[in-house]
């Protein structure tokens, strides 16, 4: 992020007034939905909701799949804030835009992010359909210096230098999987490491074969900025792709991965996302707080 598309504190700070004069929830959980996964937010009580076009500062999201709202709402007594479709590089947003919604909800109150997405697979064993709860990712253009924390440091954030390593926060991963196990879906649930590239386009596959050398197990389009800017913020994070193709390795496949298709796989785990996100939040340790 060069300094000429650096947000200043007093742009989050305004936008954050603008919703908190606006709603009388004050969330303590923050929810991202990736391509085809804003269905989950259809399980908050008692919603508020706003299109990204009237919140003052809000990107606008402009990619099928993704309704363009901010929805406010009670979930298993937990108060939350769900981003149904979130903002990508590819689209032409600086890094500072594809993470704003991050720092504005560090302003609401927000202490736990749950960030979710669409992924090709690149581990052998996984399958259309399966969810991977994420133990790590590989942050491809964080690694060629286009990083959100790029630019000078905003001590009122985090610090300058700040750790990534166990990000995901363990003790949420693990909830996760004995979830899935009482829920009777832990057959398709996995665990592994995401990596983000810039996109717009799916992978050659002469790419996909290096990211699976690197150590990847899934590959996707975004979710590394918005972690890297929760966990400068001090937040929580826990994060699922959901698997919607295989990423193709070999010369002789003759598969070829849609975005169409990406969506469809999305539909038909949309429930079981919801139910898993929904009693993963009920069992977070936060007290609630109304304005």
């Amino acid at each position: 992020m060069h300094s000429k598309d650096q947000i200043s504190y007093e742009d989050y700070q305004k936008t954050a007034d603008w919703l908190l004069s606006q709603t009388q929830h004050r969330p303590k959980v923050a929810i991202i939905c990736g391509s085809g996964l804003g269905v989950l937010a259809d399980a908050l009580k008692l919603q508020d909701s706003f299109h990204y076009a009237d919140i003052p500062g809000f990107p606008q999201s402009t990619v099928q799949g993704h309704a363009g709202r901010l929805v406010f709402g009670d979930l298993k007594g937990k108060t939350c804030v769900c981003m149904q479709g979130r903002f990508h590089m590819y689209e032409g947003h600086s890094l500072g835009k594809v993470t704003f919604p991050v720092r504005v909800f560090k302003l609401l109150g927000v202490e736990t992010l749950i960030v979710t997405n669409a992924a090709g697979a690149l581990a052998d064993g996984y399958s259309n359909g399966d969810i991977m709860i994420i133990r790590d990712h590989i942050n491809m253009p964080g690694l060629a210096g286009l990083n959100p924390l790029n630019g000078t440091n905003d001590d009122k954030f985090g610090p300058r230098f700040p750790p990534m390593s166990g990000v995901y926060d363990k003790d949420m991963r693990r909830h996760a999987k004995d979830i899935c196990k009482t829920l009777g879906f832990s057959q398709f649930v996995q665990e592994g490491v995401y990596c983000m590239v810039g996109g717009p386009n799916f992978e050659t596959i002469a790419e996909a074969r290096f990211l699976h050398k690197l150590g990847a197990d899934a590959v996707g389009m975004s979710t590394a900025p918005e972690v890297v800017v929760a966990s400068h913020c001090g937040m929580k994070v826990f994060g699922l792709s959901l698997i919607t193709n295989k990423v193709v390795k070999d010369y002789e496949d003759t598969e070829r991965v849609n975005h169409q298709g990406v969506l469809e796989v999305s539909q038909m785990r949309s429930e079981t996302l919801q139910a898993l996100v929904t009693e993963l939040v009920s069992r977070l340790d936060i007290n609630n707080n109304t304005a």
